[in-house]
């Protein structure tokens, strides 16, 4: 039901997510014949194949999830392996950080982590308010069927 509190967080949690799409994760900073130039790591970008696949991932399942309001086990359930798909994203975007600051030529100077970057943080907060609803909502009608 769209009505219920986890189903706004999952609609935030697949939002937030769907901004890796549009933000950079990591910029760098180089040197290119005493100009400074800035480079700027996306998720859609020529070599992040991985990345883009994971965050597709990412912002589908929690608007399935928000449309299984009468199976709340599924319904967790798939909350749960949103925030499993996060922590492996965040582990993806580490190793190709790394990738990217040992393979790009010239060697960067300077580099850090973008807003992009901070978007799955945020997005497992949503979904860890989602489970406490979902939880909720199982203890209410749990709580109702005794009554009857």
């Amino acid at each position: 039901m769209i009505q219920r509190k986890q189903s706004l967080w999952l609609l935030v949690a697949a939002l937030l997510n769907s901004g890796l799409l549009y933000f950079c994760l990591y910029k760098a900073h180089t040197l290119v014949n005493g100009i400074d130039t800035e480079t700027c790591m996306r998720v859609n970008g020529p070599n992040e194949f991985l990345l883009l696949l994971l965050t597709l991932v990412l912002i589908i399942l929690p608007i399935v999830a928000i449309f299984l309001f009468k199976n709340r086990k599924q319904q967790r359930s798939l909350v749960y392996l949103n925030i499993v798909a996060v922590i492996g994203f965040i582990a993806t975007l580490l190793m190709h950080v790394a990738n990217f600051n040992s393979q790009a030529n010239p060697t960067p100077t300077t580099g850090g982590y973008a807003f992009g970057s901070v978007l799955p943080v945020l997005s497992i907060i949503f979904l860890i308010m989602a489970i406490r609803g979902i939880n909720k909502d199982q203890k209410l009608v749990k709580s109702l069927d005794r009554l009857r």
